[in-house]
């Protein structure tokens, strides 16, 4: 069968959105696909595997279509090829076990076989280590990521890391967007039983979910529509809520700005980096869009370690992926 021959297959497989990039050595890209969470955690081995081989698959057509690639003679389609690639680079959501691992693996070689790609050299990290890369580009720094999920990752002078928390939503994940939607539905049901104050989030929660009354909240939490996803979702009506003065929202952001600074200090206390210069990156939905919940990190942490410099993002997380498989070429090209 003919064979198309691609330097590097960069993955960015968050628990949110999977982008798969197929990428020249200049580092251009030649292909991009998308597709939804990858984080078996979360939806499932099978769904996992399924999002995966969707966004590589639209990779490849997307080359193809662009006309990118030297293709042999007569062939035109991605189904009639098979692909050679040099280097594979996956950042997975979901991966902080061994046992993780042997599944990811699992499921990334089933995905590579039925697409035809023949990988020769494939690396597979969490999805945090390579936006800590993407972010950092190797220097001194931390990366804490609130989303739908979080988690704090770190890397000294010595290419050292560690990372706190992303332990997943049901034991971990402090300071998500998950992490502050749970708790926004507790203290709706809280407030209509009187255990608790009385809340906004109450008139905005259930219009939101398409409920009337207190009593099917409960419903809802325990039926088939309750995801881990439509819980993140609520986080921004916390930030609504707040916004509107409401106590208890504010409560609850606080609450996870704390959590999201006791996880980047315990990678900063890991690292040596509490008396040295080094960069603080904040990414994901939850810290790019609520200013308390960011500022709350952002004053903890240089009251902890005088010398940080607090950063946007510089780069979205798919380019850390990239660099690291690019470093792997030219490591072979020396």
């Amino acid at each position: 069968m003919a064979a198309v021959r691609i330097p590097l297959l960069a993955v960015d497989g968050g628990g949110t959105k999977c982008l798969a990039v197929l990428v020249d050595r200049s580092g251009q890209e030649v292909g991009t696909g998308r597709s939804g969470s990858c984080n078996y955690q979360g939806i499932g081995e099978e769904a996992a595997s399924r999002e995966l081989l969707q966004a590589i698959l639209q990779a490849q057509q997307d080359a193809l279509a662009r006309g990118a690639l030297a293709l042999p003679q007569g062939h035109s389609q991605a189904e009639e090829l098979e692909w050679e690639v040099e280097c594979a680079v996956f950042g997975i959501a979901g991966l902080d076990t061994e046992h993780d691992r042997e599944v990811i693996t699992g499921f990334v070689h089933h995905v590579l076989a039925q697409l035809r790609i023949r990988v020769r050299h494939l690396i597979i990290e969490n999805d945090g280590f390579a936006a800590l890369l993407g972010a950092t580009g190797g220097k001194p720094g931390i990366l804490v990521i609130a989303g739908t999920g979080s988690i704090a990752f770190g890397v000294n002078e010595a290419q050292e890391t560690a990372r706190a928390g992303g332990w997943g939503h049901r034991v971990g994940d402090e300071g998500s967007g998950y992490w502050i939607g749970k708790r926004a539905i507790t203290a709706v049901l809280k407030a209509a039983d009187s255990r608790g104050e009385p809340t906004v989030l109450t008139d905005l929660l259930l219009p939101y979910l398409g409920l009337a009354r207190v009593d099917e909240l409960f419903n809802w939490t325990y039926g088939p529509l309750y995801s881990v996803d439509k819980v993140g979702e609520l986080s921004v009506l916390v930030s609504e809520a707040a916004d509107r003065g409401d106590a208890v929202a504010t409560e609850i952001l606080q609450a996870a700005g704390e959590e999201l600074f006791f996880a980047a200090r315990a990678v900063i206390d890991r690292l040596g980096l509490k008396n040295k210069p080094f960069r603080m990156i904040l990414q994901g939905g939850v810290l790019q869009n609520d200013g308390r919940v960011r500022a709350i990190v952002e004053q903890r942490v240089r009251g902890f370690a005088a010398q940080v410099v607090s950063e946007n993002a510089q780069n979205d997380p798919i380019y850390g992926v990239i660099a690291k498989g690019l470093a792997y070429l030219e490591s072979q090209a020396d």
